[in-house]
């Protein structure tokens, strides 16, 4: 295997040149087989592999650096850089990441995780390198999905104005993670097909090549002066617009083409973009023929694709998905907004059935928000469905377009708390706090799909900002019985007794009712309330469990530092309570990849870590006395 030749960076470069399609086709495979067992990102994957070898080809590592947007497209240039037995652990807990970590590899220059950062990042290390009298090279791959984010514009404006070399690669496969929308995607669809200005450039310089002595003089005074031809074929030219110089577009997958232009970018002074175009999932065909499923896959059978583990139970994206689905034939007023993520969010659904009525914005979470704010303005009910992780970027418009004006804007924000294998950027656990410190903003989360679904209502009939925060995986379907009315700023207490009192939030509800059953077997009286809302903290609650119990725990699946126990800390503090209180909450940390099982026992939050605390203090606690 040509394959096995790869085992340290740069081992490309011995490889012969006709052993390079087939090195090519051994990557692809080595990929689909372990993704198939490990699960992570295929599609995107089996998309770059000949641009990653062609990258591998024309620069030098670890000394030239690479930064990949968002960066689960990494995985070929973690082969190349002779982390081949990693994939063994992919994304496991203690394992290899599913995207560039500096921490993991020299040739690894950037940690990603979100979209639109590379241009920004790539510029900022073109400076130092300048400003240090250094001389690598910069590449920031960007897809051409992540050009819908409004931070790959500050920085491709920024970057015109450098006069040293910083090459910028446009990854065109047509999709982001679902298919590209807006303005963006036709402009790039007319410069894929602009073959009245490729067919012509083709013909006058192999023409031009045949003349002698002369002919190679007048085909390089062309290409100087190229952005006149440029101007009159293909309209707009917006990158040259802009002041950047752009290549292509070149087949992303023709690696002695893509090698020549890489070389032909290393002599520009200043920023040039490369438009490569390349296909997601190919050479896999159930991921060429559906790129979004095969987007973020689960373990999967190679032959047909078809995911091992059956779904059993509708997650909480599943519950939400319905509920909005039944709430748009009931509400008129009520919208949908998605940055680029209609599967995941679960918008899907609402989206066929109430097409006028849905709106994807792109990779663009800053506008989703304000432009939510301005359809609620004009009388609409905007439900803005994002994860936790990436509502993060549009902090600052939840406060200055939302909720300074109280505006009924609806945040679903899926995948909060634990979201396991993708690591640090995608973990959900800080929102309680961000969302806790902004007024007039309401959160709520729910304990169950039933409740999930009451809440959902609630909101669309609340009246101002408001947040409903569920996590990623099966809804729980516990506690059935147990269903009253959503009261604003209201807890549910589902078991009244004395002595502990477990305050749950959300997900943690499930935990708690494990903590309890078995603290009850032990012989221990236990009290469980379903905190239901975040902000307002219920007061009242809290005052009524400090004087009936002796230890209060506090369960959520956030950081510490902001959160719900903190909150309840502050308050008990502030009239003066001095009841014990545990509280239970993730370190103030990144968290790292791993499953959510093994990631909940490693931070302490699963229901053995509870019980130990619990019995630990409260027989501390009977000492004393």
């Amino acid at each position: 295997m040509v394959l096995e030749k790869i085992n340290q960076v740069n081992d490309i470069k011995n490889i012969d040149r006709e052993e390079l399609p087939l090195l090519a086709e051994e990557i692809r495979q080595f990929l689909v087989e372990k993704i198939s067992v490990t699960g992570g990102h295929l599609a995107s994957n089996l998309g770059v592999v000949e641009l990653t070898m062609a990258m591998h080809l024309a620069f030098d590592l670890p000394g030239d650096k690479f930064i990949w947007d968002v960066g689960h497209q990494s995985y070929t240039h973690k082969i190349l850089t002779g982390r081949r037995d990693g994939f063994e652990k992919l994304r496991k807990y203690g394992g290899m990441s599913g995207f560039p970590k500096r921490k993991e590899s020299v040739c690894d220059a950037f940690d990603t995780g979100h979209s639109s950062t590379s241009i920004s990042a790539g510029l900022g290390y073109a400076r130092a390198r300048d400003l240090l009298g250094q001389s690598y090279r910069v590449v920031s791959v960007i897809g051409d999905g992540s050009l819908t984010g409004g931070m790959a514009y500050e920085a491709l404006n920024n970057a015109a104005q450098l006069k040293t070399n910083f090459i910028i690669v446009l990854n065109d496969n047509e999709m982001s993670i679902s298919e590209n929308v807006g303005g963006l995607s036709v402009y790039l669809s007319n410069l894929r097909t602009a073959d009245a200005y490729t067919g012509l450039k083709a013909g006058v310089e192999n023409t031009l090549n045949k003349i002698p002595v002369y002919g190679n003089k007048m085909v390089e005074h062309i290409r100087n002066t190229k952005n006149g031809i440029k101007q009159l074929m293909i309209p707009g030219m917006f990158f040259e617009d802009l002041g950047v110089t752009y290549f292509g577009p070149v087949d992303g997958h023709n690696i002695a083409q893509m090698v020549k232009i890489f070389q032909e970018a290393k002599k520009v002074k200043g920023a040039v973009v490369v438009h490569v175009k390349t296909k997601k999932g190919k050479g896999y065909g159930p991921a060429e023929r559906h790129p979004a499923r095969f987007h973020g896959a689960e373990p999967f059978e190679i032959e047909t694709g078809v995911p091992k583990t059956k779904k059993k139970k509708a997650n909480y994206t599943d519950v939400f998905s319905t509920v909005m689905c039944k709430l748009g034939a009931r509400v008129p007023e009520l919208v949908a907004v998605t940055a680029a993520m209609p599967d995941g969010t679960g918008l899907k659904r609402f989206r066929n059935m109430y097409p006028d009525r849905f709106f994807d914005v792109g990779i663009a979470e800053e506008h989703a928000v304000t432009f939510a704010a301005g359809m609620a303005v004009g009388g609409l009910k905007p439900v803005v469905a994002v994860y936790s992780s990436f509502l993060q970027r549009a902090y600052d418009q939840m406060i200055h377009d939302v909720c300074i004006q109280n505006l009924p804007v609806i945040f679903a924000i899926d995948r909060a708390g634990l979201v396991g294998s993708d690591g640090e950027t995608h973990q959900g656990i800080f929102d309680l706090s961000y969302l806790s410190s902004i007024p007039n903003m309401c959160v709520m989360a729910p304990k169950n799909k039933w409740e999930l679904s009451d809440m959902l209502k609630f909101a669309v009939n609340y009246g101002g900002p408001i947040a409903l925060r569920y996590p990623r995986g099966e809804a729980y379907d516990g506690l059935k019985n147990f269903r009253a009315p959503i009261t604003y700023g209201k807890s549910e207490v589902l078991y009244d007794e004395c002595g502990i009192a477990l305050l749950a939030v959300g997900s943690m509800v499930k935990t708690a009712v494990e903590v309890r059953s078995r603290l009850r077997d032990m012989g221990y009286s236990c009290s469980l309330i379903n905190a239901r809302f975040i902000k307002p903290l219920d007061e009242e609650m809290v005052r009524t469990a400090a004087k009936e119990h002796q230890l209060l725990v506090t369960m959520e699946e956030n950081v510490r530092s902001g959160g719900f126990g903190d909150q309840i800390l502050e308050y008990l503090t502030d009239i003066g309570e001095t009841v014990r209180v545990i509280n239970v909450a993730l370190p103030d940390d990144y968290v790292e990849h791993g499953s959510v099982e093994v990631l909940k026992m490693e931070t302490c939050i699963d229901a053995d870590s509870i019980l130990k605390r619990i019995v630990a203090e409260y027989a501390g606690m009977r000492s004393e006395k």
